[in-house]
């Protein structure tokens, strides 16, 4: 009969489940609070407001932006076939903006480009202009002379000089696009066809919840619509990264989820021949519950790999009524109450030292790590409380009836495990055959952290995005420099040098192209030196003598050279205004506490070593890698987290020693230890890396390995009993942490791997566990 105390448990886990319910209710009130953000689960680095303001100007496009090529088949319009898309995408109501004319304001440009003649003058031809006029003067004769090479928006009456020519080509994008009067749109030539360019900004941010998905299906319905004419179409943005991640992260949380819920509900009937025993899964559906309740008033919202990876808690949190139940194996009068008194001080026991093993890996500096620390604890808590508290009383009437082919089965087990402990030799060959086999597998062991394990994006959107950046010519990289400087003049001069030093890496093919705003204006202290010397050629016609002799009146020149030195300076604000400034514009950070800061960002890296060395090009320079920062977080976690892992270790010794004896607490931890060692071995064998991930699937197997210690230390109905509910347990929980070893994310890939193979050996590690007086 249940004590008056035990009466009251299930009367206070329903209000609890009740309060639990209402708020994961409340927190969906605004939609599924699940992102997809990869950027949560990474470290933030603490870093100034400018490079805040800089690592967000490089991460909107990934937010926002799409960009598509569209090309019709051979004699076809692929300006029409670009138009249609643009109509669709803003029919949609899911773009703020798509364009793919580009007006351009002729009038407004001419007016920019001889404003601008100075600032935006080549440096080589600036300098010659300063050093050698007549060497100038003699190569724009050549081109005056030739009708081919002086064409330009800016008539040459106007322009004599050849300066705003030489801006015009400055303002030149590079790559493969170039604008196409005819249509008045952005064209590049690839695979024998012609790829008009439209450019798209999403109304939502590619991570939140909804918006990526939508914008999916509405792009597999415009290519369905173009392939109709014949019409092809490429398209790449983080919207689509986001909508995969997500769809691939639900699936796989679904399937993996069913699977291993079905293999469960499989051995709970086999096991235990009674439908009720399928009320062993209701802590389950509690455990994840808390988890995700938690994770959400904890962090704002779950993330997709949370969730895949918590999927897989289902073989975990099921293991708290599976040595319950298991005990009905030992003792052939099984009552739920009576049971759970015999079983609570290990289920206690077990819990605590995996909420301290938790508990530790929540103080990493990992959001990763610690959003899956948060869910797994909580889940394990709620798992707890609702055996505990609410399945004896579900059960009060139930009369398992045990299989006794898995009772024969461990029964033979212990009895082989007895006759080679009997043989102390051959058990000694045995360990160290088994040291140095383990030893073997863990020097073949690599390590990697790689912010790319993370990712498995489909192929068809790899392939369409690589054939984007061949097309174009514009591949972007995450790299960039960062440059700060007293004033925006030497910002200016401080992007030259590096300029310098990249137009180096650009020569030698390192370097497909590169955005600076050194290329957009030079310095005013720079143009005023340049219009001072043009006004002193004003009165030298020697100098000019290569253009006078075609039959240019030096009268003209003198004019344009003194109109040259009139003009006045353009500053770094003023040049950003206008189309013709909007390519650099991002780059500009403006002027804040004292300082001036602008980007140098990167096209089609193929030699990021370099980097380091060009950023001493010029005081000022920071190189800013985000991904090469983020592997050497991964390392310094994965450092960490097992520091804090070891630390959690003698914790749990210290809570074993209190409560089972010093004698249980080492054969207790050698399990978890031995398990751990194994399994490193195994993945050196199998020639797979340890990794962040794949250490937190072991700090979770440590975890196991003490739970399984305990019941079989207890040995609570005996120890075929003991032994059967481990069996369970390791069944259910290969069947889901096994799962994830096929996921096509390769951190969680590697993650189920490492999990399943440590509870693999945490099963052939436990029966070895005695009692001291057995010892």
């Amino acid at each position: 009969m249940p004590s008056p105390t035990e009466r009251w448990l299930p009367r206070l886990f329903k209000l609890g489940l009740l309060l639990l319910l209402g708020l994961g209710a409340w927190q969906c009130r605004d939609g599924w609070p699940v992102s997809a953000n990869l950027m949560e689960l990474v470290p933030q680095a603490r870093t100034d407001a400018t490079r805040q303001l800089a690592e967000a100007r490089i991460q909107e496009p990934l937010s926002r932006q799409l960009v598509a090529l569209v090309a019709a088949p051979a004699g076809g319009d692929s300006a029409a076939a670009a138009r249609l898309l643009a109509q669709r995408w803003q029919q949609s109501g899911l773009f703020a903006t798509a364009q793919v004319d580009v007006d351009v304001d002729l009038a407004d440009l001419r007016a920019r480009l001889l404003a601008n003649r100075l600032a935006l003058l080549p440096a080589a031809q600036r300098q010659q202009l300063l050093d050698d006029p007549a060497a100038y003067a003699q190569r724009r004769a050549r081109e005056l002379v030739d009708p081919f090479s002086s064409s330009s928006v800016v008539p040459v009456d106007q322009d004599l000089l050849g300066l705003a020519r030489l801006a015009e080509q400055a303002l030149r994008p590079g790559g493969a696009v170039q604008y196409d009067m005819g249509t008045g749109t952005l064209v590049a030539e690839g695979a024998g066809r012609s790829w008009v360019l439209v450019r798209a900004t999403t109304r939502d941010d590619a991570f939140d919840s909804d918006a990526p998905a939508r914008v999916a299906e509405q792009i597999d319905a415009d290519r369905r619509a173009l392939a109709a004419s014949g019409a092809d179409l490429l398209v790449a943005g983080g919207a689509l990264y986001a909508a995969a991640g997500r769809a691939q992260a639900v699936a796989e949380s679904g399937w993996i989820g069913g699977i291993a819920m079905a293999g469960i509900v499989l051995v709970l009937l086999l096991a235990l021949r009674r439908w009720r025993a399928l009320l062993a899964l209701a802590p389950v559906a509690v455990g994840l519950l808390a988890g995700t309740v938690a994770c959400v008033a904890v962090f704002g919202s779950i993330h997709v790999l949370t969730l895949v990876i918590g999927a897989s808690l289902i073989g975990v949190a099921v293991d708290f009524p599976m040595h319950w139940l298991g005990k009905s194996y030992g003792m052939p009068d099984w009552r739920a109450w009576p049971a759970l008194r015999r079983v609570l001080p290990g289920l206690t026991i077990s819990l605590a030292a995996s909420l301290v093993g938790y508990v530790a890996l929540a103080f990493t500096p990992f959001p990763a790590l610690t959003q899956t620390a948060v869910f797994s604890a909580a889940g394990l808590l709620g798992a707890y409380a609702c055996t505990v508290c609410q399945l004896p009383a579900w059960m009060e009437y139930f009369r398992p009836r045990p299989w006794p082919p898995l009772l024969r089965f461990a029964e033979a087990a212990l009895r082989a495990r007895e006759r080679l402990a009997g043989r102390r030799a051959l058990l000694a060959v045995g360990a160290v055959l088994l040291a140095a086999i383990t030893a073997g597998g863990i020097g073949r062991l690599g390590i990697q952290d790689d912010l790319r394990q993370w990712l498995s994006l489909p192929a068809p959107l790899l392939q369409q995005a690589r054939q984007i950046g061949e097309i174009t010519g514009f591949m972007p990289t995450s790299q960039f420099f960062l440059v700060r400087a007293p004033d925006p003049d030497e910002l200016l001069r401080r992007q030259a040098q590096v300029s310098q030093a990249l137009d180096a890496q650009v020569a030698t093919g390192k370097l497909q192209a590169y955005n600076a705003l050194s290329q957009r204006v030079t310095p005013q202290a720079d143009q005023r030196a340049l219009a001072a010397a043009l006004g002193t050629l004003a009165d030298r016609p020697e100098a000019w003598r290569a253009m006078t002799d075609i039959g240019l009146p030096f009268d003209a020149l003198r004019q344009e050279l003194r109109a040259l030195a009139a003009l006045p300076p353009v500053t770094l604000d003023a040049a950003m205004q206008g189309q013709a400034g909007e390519r650099w514009r991002p780059l500009w950070l403006g002027q804040r506490d004292g300082e001036a800061a602008g980007m140098i960002t990167l096209l089609g890296l193929r030699d990021p070593a370099a980097l380091a060395a060009i950023a001493q090009a010029a005081p000022g320079v920071t190189l800013v890698d985000r991904s090469g920062e983020l592997n050497r977080m991964f390392s310094a976690t994965r450092v960490e987290a097992a520091e804090l892992k070891l630390l959690s270790y003698l914790v749990a010794a210290a809570l074993l020693c209190l409560t089972l004896g010093r004698a249980a607490a080492w054969r207790i931890l050698a399990v978890p230890l031995a398990a751990t060692a194994c399994s490193l071995a195994a993945l050196g064998y199998l020639g797979q890396p340890l990794t962040l991930f794949s250490l937190f699937g072991l700090l979770l197997v440590s975890a196991i390995g003490v739970d399984y210690a305990i019941f079989m230390y207890e040995r609570v109905a005996g120890a075929a009993a003991s032994l059967v509910g481990i069996v369970l347990g390791a069944l259910t929980t290969l069947l889901s942490f096994g799962l994830l070893a096929v996921s096509q994310t390769p951190a969680i890939a590697n993650f189920g791997l490492a999990v399943a193979l440590g509870v693999g050996f945490s099963l052939l590690w436990a029966p070895w566990i005695r009692p001291p007086r057995q010892a």
